[in-house]
């Protein structure tokens, strides 16, 4: 099996290897291949103490943040960031820590939502704001996402924000309300973990005319002896896929998404969420790869053993997944 450790050397060797393109198309490639490493994927990360930030970037990344290279940017001063190869994560508080503090987590993150690239484009690709699924009270979430980051993401902010529901398993108190063996929200849960999306897509609707489509989920957790593994996180993880610049999806690829297979199994079916991530990745490796040079139905065999890499992420065997893809594209 080809696996997904160094999706980059994979691609460049499928261009290099391959006898069916001559060497001007291949140095095009290769040139856009360059470019494709280059690009890093800035994802800011906020939401109040205790809603999972760190659980969320765990289960999705396979990290312990509090081994990763850290450092406080000296400009924001309380938002951490975290380097993952070309992944680039931003770690802020949110709000409900007292009038001061809130005030300076919000200048904060104001100034890193306005905070420009090397290009003179937004640096931050996506805020993904999670919420604490087991408390009503979610007023200074709804400050946060509507007087903070809405008003700061410029022109189609929806395009830009993600609202995930983490601690799904939580969220209603009393018997019956998470089926355990199977991993998943009992009936009566799953209504009320419906209408709790559809509350806060209102709410935040009102409050500022922009369309959010939450995504309720569980981060899962390990202590000790003791496990549960996420609910949803394929869907969150497709969810981020469809909202970052399809230039940037290959990033998630190069050794960044979590490779335990038990981490992606239980979401809620409405969609193949492990399939939609892999031909996401792999449309982006394509159309990225290929601006610019005319390989036409040399696509299937020049991009073989990337499509196998990519096929070995999030719980698939390569060769059913390329298979699936080669039939999405058409190879």
């Amino acid at each position: 099996m080809i696996h997904s450790d160094k999706i980059f050397e994979v691609l460049e060797k499928d261009i290099t290897n391959s006898k069916d393109i001559d060497e001007l198309t291949k140095s095009k490639l290769l040139k856009n291949v360059l470019a494709l490493k280059s690009q890093k994927l800035n994802i800011m990360i906020t939401g109040a103490t205790g809603a999972g930030k760190s659980s969320t970037i765990n289960a999705l990344f396979n990290t312990d943040i509090a081994k990763v290279g850290a450092g406080v940017d000296p400009e924001t001063m309380d938002v951490t960031r975290y380097e993952l190869n070309n992944l680039v994560l931003w770690d802020s508080p949110g709000l409900g820590d007292g009038k001061e503090k809130d005030n300076l987590h919000a200048k904060n993150i104001i100034a890193k939502l306005n905070e420009l690239d090397s290009k003179q484009q937004p640096l931050i690709d996506l805020v993904l704001v999670i919420v604490d699924g087991s408390t009503k009270d979610l007023g200074t979430s709804y400050e946060l996402i509507n007087s903070v980051i809405i008003p700061n993401l410029g022109a189609n902010p929806e395009d830009r924000i993600l609202v995930g529901i983490n601690q799904a398993d939580n969220a209603r108190k009393g018997r019956n309300v998470w089926d355990y063996d199977h991993n998943r929200p009992t009936p009566e849960t799953e209504v009320f973990l419906k209408d709790k999306v559809r509350s806060v897509k209102a709410r935040i609707k009102e409050a500022t005319d922009v369309d959010v489509e939450p995504v309720f989920y569980a981060a899962g957790f390990k202590e000790g002896d003791e496990a549960q593994n996420p609910y949803n996180l394929s869907k969150l993880l497709y969810m981020i896929i469809n909202k970052i610049p399809k230039a940037k999806r290959a990033v998630l690829a190069n050794n960044n998404i979590s490779k335990e297979e038990e981490m992606w199994q239980d979401n809620d079916d409405i969609k193949n969420y492990n399939a939609e991530i892999k031909k996401g990745i792999m449309e982006s490796i394509i159309e990225t790869a290929s601006a610019g040079a005319d390989i036409g139905r040399n696509v299937g065999k020049l991009f073989g053993k990337t499509g196998e890499a990519v096929g070995a992420m999030v719980g698939a065997t390569a060769g059913a997944v390329w298979g699936g893809l080669k039939s999405i594209f058409g190879l």
